[in-house]
């Protein structure tokens, strides 16, 4: 005789509780466990290439790159995506791609230097490409970069060559159709070290670097706005730590073209003729301090490991993305206890890493430091003092050297134009041995 099947058995509101309870906490659990689990691996990498493309207002472009990324790219890699505000349907089409690729959209246009930054921040990989959005990567495009750059540590940055770009890196190509290209590629994408070649400059388009180039010489100049002389200003930070540039012929990539910035139409001008003079005020003759400084240390071999803080002066206060301020002397930060009312200069987080960190400095001390320093003083030379040379330049003091502030901007940017000018003689000036010059830090529109 067959049972009747029973009826669905009820809980109890009391057992309904306890049941509900226990879901509520064996899910907060498994939440926080997935926390820990996450913050524990945030800072972790893996031995990869984040390839990260900026990108505005040009999808269909986008679209195709990394299309191109996705057929031709065997090793370990990511694609970080950062989207300056297009209008033009691409937060939609990141979205399309289901976790593919790791992307960010900006709340507005931050150019390429800004888009670039938030990749960099984004970024997991141990080295680091950056990659404009209307290219076409080829067959063993990557891989030959690869082979180039960990060839020599010396090697900072390494760059393809393409059929549209300024300098060196442009060849001739016998392809008029874009369906051609690949065969051309696949010909030319033999890996050969008798094609490396070094230069002065490589175009932003596509350049490939280490993780550690990146911690010790930071984030791209937010000061060059949306476009232009940015990659410019990166070469010559990479070259004064004692880096090389190379090309890699045996890569190749084709480059539409510029793309992006051509989109500001009539703004094209003007914001080019603003980059080169925002260039040219930092810098002035960028190749003097290159050749100075290889010049006084041909084997560069402290600079690479210090980083670009080398070109930062100490007996100032700084700070990062928090409120903390600090005081920099003798090769340490100080964190300083108390109220600051002197300047700050805002240094990115990667670079404020770079000083091992002091006993903290009460905030009345600090302040008679940097008092100190903007007083008249007839003793011996103190240590952060500026001093006028008859060549126009200031000099900035320092343990018995002179340090060349290699313009009125980098002067300004650390607030030194402000302190009492040391009344050193000329023959005094002279005496003293050449130290390092002293560059003016990046600016940034973004918390980094």
């Amino acid at each position: 005789m067959r049972r009747k099947p029973r009826g669905i058995r009820r809980l109890k509101p009391t057992q309904e509780g306890r049941r509900t309870a226990n879901y509520q906490a064996g899910l907060q659990a498994g939440y926080n466990q997935g926390l820990l689990a996450g913050r524990s691996s945030y800072h972790s990498l893996f031995e990869g290439t984040s390839i990260i493309i900026p990108s505005y207002n040009q999808v269909d472009y986008l679209r195709a790159c990394i299309d191109s990324i996705v057929d031709n790219t065997e090793q370990p890699h990511e694609i970080i995506v950062v989207d300056n505000a297009s209008t033009d349907g691409t937060a939609e089409y990141l979205e399309q791609l289901d976790g593919q690729v790791r992307y960010r959209v900006l709340d507005r246009n931050y150019g390429f230097a800004g888009a670039v930054n938030m990749g960099l921040m984004m970024a997991k990989g141990t080295t680091m490409l950056v990659l404009n959005n209307d290219t076409l990567v080829t067959d063993n495009w990557l891989g030959n970069l690869l082979i180039c750059l960990h060839s020599d540590p010396t090697i900072g940055m390494v760059g393809p060559v393409t059929n549209y770009i300024s300098g060196d890196q442009q060849i001739p190509v016998p392809y008029d159709r874009i369906e051609d290209m690949p065969e051309f590629a696949r010909l030319n994408n033999i890996s050969d070290p008798k094609r490396w070649e070094r230069t002065d400059r490589l175009p932003g388009f596509c350049l490939l670097f280490r993780r550690e180039l990146w911690e010790r010489i930071g984030f791209l100049d937010e000061g060059f706005e949306f476009g232009n002389y940015e990659d410019d200003d990166y070469n010559i930070r990479t070259r004064l730590l004692g880096y090389s540039l190379v090309i890699a012929r045996d890569s190749f990539i084709h480059h539409f073209g510029s793309v992006s910035i051509k989109a500001l139409g009539d703004q094209l001008e003007q914001v080019n003729t603003r980059n080169m003079v925002y260039y040219m005020t930092k810098w002035n003759n960028p190749y003097a301090w290159i050749h100075q400084v290889r010049t006084s240390d041909p084997k560069l071999t402290s600079l690479m490991a210090k980083g670009e803080t080398a070109f930062y002066p100490e007996g100032v206060a700084v700070k990062g993305i928090g409120p903390q301020v600090y005081w920099i002397e003798q090769g340490i930060k100080r964190p300083i206890e108390g109220e600051w009312f002197g300047p700050v200069v805002r240094l990115p987080q990667i670079l404020l890493r770079s000083w091992p960190a002091g006993e903290a400095l009460p905030s009345v001390e600090a302040m008679s430091k940097w008092h100190a320093l903007h007083s008249v003083h007839y003793g011996a030379p103190m240590h952060g003092q500026i001093a006028s040379g008859l060549d126009g330049f200031l000099y900035y003091l320092e343990n018995g050297t002179k340090r060349k502030i290699i313009t009125e901007a980098a002067a300004v940017s650390w607030h030194l134009n402000e302190r009492a000018k040391y009344p050193l003689t000329v023959e005094q000036l002279q005496e003293m041995p050449e130290g390092l010059p002293l560059i003016p830090p990046v600016k940034l529109r973004q918390v980094l």
